[in-house]
């Protein structure tokens, strides 16, 4: 192809799909920043049986000239006389927009720099068609219809599509459209002036009073409550000792409005989601992160304090280790998952738990001050004591004064530092789950010797062995927003966290954070290793925090996890700001007490951000050391099983180039069904050459207790 050939979009679909439209409003939008030509298929048809001669003049005396840099000259087809007619010029402008069935054909796609596909129902198109065309048209609809059968059955046009539009006719397509080709890595150079222009939003803000009374929950129900798609980043264990900061602040948000959109990346390829439009982005994942969120975007209000000022929220599922040293076992995630789930949050709230604050925050888009008018109002609402949306309170099984709504720890047994009572959670009839192990205890006993003979082999220091605990709930009783709520009461965490895209849900209490990157460059880890569970002695709960500051092998393990932490820093930071301020230090929750340590560096002035992120993934924790060997023995160990969002990652990247992400333990992970719920709990603890393989039974049925007895299920049987 020449140098100075145009870049070229086609937009595809079958008649009556709006494709003409489209194609007109996206060239408009376009020749705000350069010439543009465009092209109609329908004026090349050699009449109402020429799909597949039209498509062979297209290819021909169309898109071959263009890909030489020179002007296409064609003949137009005299649909009143039914002949070739005059004569006529498409000029190679930068950029030439192509519209019409078969504008995507195979022998076309080499040539093209991006593809949509206009996909609309049968009655509906041909209901728009006849409205648009219906003297004319209809007396050929369909034999017509029967050519782009026959063309569609061996050239699958949508499926080899970039980009796919479900056009509703409500004006929506061309915005949605022309957002989601800005993501696609072909058009990045092409389309530079719209991405800088993206790249640029304006952030309006609210301050809102927050009285104790507005918990994130009870805020989160009232707004987000009937979305598909939303996310809750729940500090919920404000009051408790916090060294590091860490349950200062909430965050609420969903992917509505139309600065909102989703991201799912799975075997090599991000599906982007725009309102109508999804893009199919291929590379790896932090490619694509790093062009969405690789460089600061906009500054947040001076008084908001958080490092969010809206940008994505979601996970990071463990397989993506494919792209950061890590083997691809090729086996799909073990509920299905995506390797990683993101929402872009357009509009979304930071609740300030020290300074009693919401802020309410929106990029500038015509919906962002109706939203911000209902956000303030729903506060103002829950403030005078209205309802705080769907279960609130009730799925505790406790009023909102006991402990839900306040957003702080319930008063019965934990409070105090005590174990929760244990029996059934739920208070709705639902029976408790019942799990079953991947391992049973003898297989996983196995694993961890095996595991110590590849330390003594020299192959690793220290293997993070897990496995997983799955149960099935038949029906639709499950309500994961309920048991999000058991587990935030039973377990409160400085980054507990609910995350809802669509059929799948993740409700986790983790107190471990992976990575803090600021959006002055500082970044912090703060790896867990070490775990005592907490008993209701308060004597023998002293006893048992004492032998965890004092245990050899606890502090080894958390160890060599800094060590190895530091060297993932240091690959993005400059090597003089690196420091371990703490070392070894134990933190109580709830249900256990943790052996936590912090690595802080600051990010070098050139480097990547995303660079960063993946440098440091998944979190040395739950690798073990050093990362790259030792995950591939886990590999081996856990029988190809893929962790899913399991040892992955959940929090922001934010627009203001800040993140936060925590490590995802404590978490359940549940997916509907026809049939009903798969709910799956990840475990494990850290082998070292000294472990006792009972002992390391025993901690993974000690790290599953928060999570189970919330549920009213137990350890399943060895």
């Amino acid at each position: 192809m020449a140098r100075n050939a145009p870049v070229i979009i086609a937009v595809d679909g079958r008649s009556g799909a709006g494709k003409s439209t489209l194609a007109l409003e996206l060239a408009t939008e376009l020749r705000r920043h350069r010439p543009v030509s465009l092209f109609h298929l329908e004026d090349l048809y050699p009449g109402w049986d020429g799909l597949t001669e039209g498509i062979a003049r297209y290819v021909r005396d169309v898109l071959e000239p263009l890909g030489w840099g020179e002007d296409a000259r064609w003949t137009a087809w005299d649909w009143a006389a039914g002949t070739d007619g005059e004569r006529r010029t498409t000029a190679a402008a930068p950029v030439v927009v192509v519209e019409g069935v078969g504008a995507a054909c195979a022998a076309a796609r080499g040539a093209l720099d991006g593809v949509v596909w206009v996909e609309v129902g049968d009655d509906e198109r041909r209901n728009r068609a006849l409205a648009r065309d219906g003297a004319t048209y209809a007396p050929h609809w369909e034999r017509w219809a029967a050519q782009e059968d026959a063309w569609l059955a061996t050239d699958p046009v949508p499926a080899a599509a970039d980009v796919v539009v479900r056009n509703a006719a409500d004006g929506r397509a061309p915005g949605d459209t022309l957002r989601a080709l800005l993501a696609l890595p072909r058009l990045q150079a092409a389309l530079r002036p719209e991405i800088e222009q993206a790249a640029a939003p304006a952030l309006l803000s609210r301050a809102v009073d927050l009285p104790a009374t507005v918990s994130a929950p009870s805020l989160f129900a009232e707004l987000y409550g009937g979305s598909e798609h939303a996310a809750l980043l729940d500090s919920s264990n404000a009051g408790a000792a916090d060294p590091g900061g860490r349950n200062r602040f909430s965050i609420l948000a969903d992917a509505s409005g139309e600065a909102g959109a989703r991201a799912e990346h799975r075997d090599g390829t991000t599906l982007l989601t725009t309102g109508c439009a999804v893009a199919r982005v291929p590379g790896p994942f932090f490619d694509w992160l790093d062009r969405e969120w690789g460089r600061p975007r906009l500054r947040a209000p001076e008084a908001l304090e958080a490092g969010f000022a809206l940008g994505w929220i979601g996970w990071l599922g463990y397989e993506l280790k494919r792209e950061t040293g890590g083997s691809d076992i090729s086996a799909a995630s073990p509920a299905g998952t995506p390797d990683a789930a993101l929402i872009h949050a357009g509009r979304g709230v930071v609740l300030d738990h020290v300074r009693g604050t919401a802020w309410l925050l929106a990029l500038d888009a015509p919906d962002a001050g109706d939203w911000l008018d209902a956000a303030r109002s729903a506060v103002l609402r829950l403030a005078r004591g209205g309802a705080g949306g769907p279960g609130v309170a009730r799925a505790a099984g406790r009023t909102a004064a006991e402990g839900v709504a306040t957003g702080g720890v319930a008063a019965e047994g934990v409070a105090a530092g005590g174990v929760a009572a244990g029996g059934p959670a739920a208070d709705d009839g639902v029976p408790a789950p019942v799990f079953a192990c991947a391992d049973r205890r003898t297989a996983y006993l196995d694993k961890v010797r095996a595991a110590q003979a590849e330390i003594h082999e020299g192959n690793s220091y220290e293997v993070c062995l897990t496995t997983a605990l799955r149960a099935s709930v038949p029906g639709p009783a499950l309500d994961p927003w309920r048991v999000y709520l058991r587990l935030r009461l039973r377990n409160p965490a400085p980054f507990a966290n609910y995350l809802r895209f669509g059929a799948t849900a993740v409700a986790g209490t983790s107190p471990e954070r992976f990575l803090r990157i600021g959006a002055d460059g500082w970044m912090r880890a703060e790896p867990i290793k070490g775990t005592r569970r907490r008993s209701a002695d308060p004597a023998e709960d002293r006893r048992l925090r004492a032998d965890l500051a004092s245990s050899p092998k606890d502090r080894a393990e958390n160890v060599m996890i800094v060590d190895l932490l530091r060297n993932d820093l240091v690959r993005s930071a400059d090597p003089d700001t690196l420091s371990v301020p703490r070392l070894c230090h134990v933190e109580s929750y709830a249900t256990v007490h943790q052996l936590v340590s912090t690595i802080d560096a600051r990010l070098r002035p050139d480097a990547s951000r995303a660079e960063a992120v993946a440098s440091a993934f998944p979190a040395g924790s739950m690798t073990g050391a050093p990362k790259i060997s030792t995950m591939r023995i886990l590999d081996a160990l856990e029988d190809g099983r893929a962790r899913g969002p399991y040892s992955g990652a959940v929090g922001y990247f934010s627009h203001t180039g800040a993140s936060d992400l925590s490590v995802v333990i404590r978490t359940l992970v549940m997916e509907r069904s026809e049939t009903g719920w798969l709910l799956t709990l990840g475990v494990g603890g850290a082998v070292t050459a000294d472990s006792v393989p009972e002992d390391e039974w025993d901690e993974v049925a000690a790290k599953a207790h928060g999570v189970l007895s919330a549920l009213g299920s137990r350890f399943p049987d060895a």
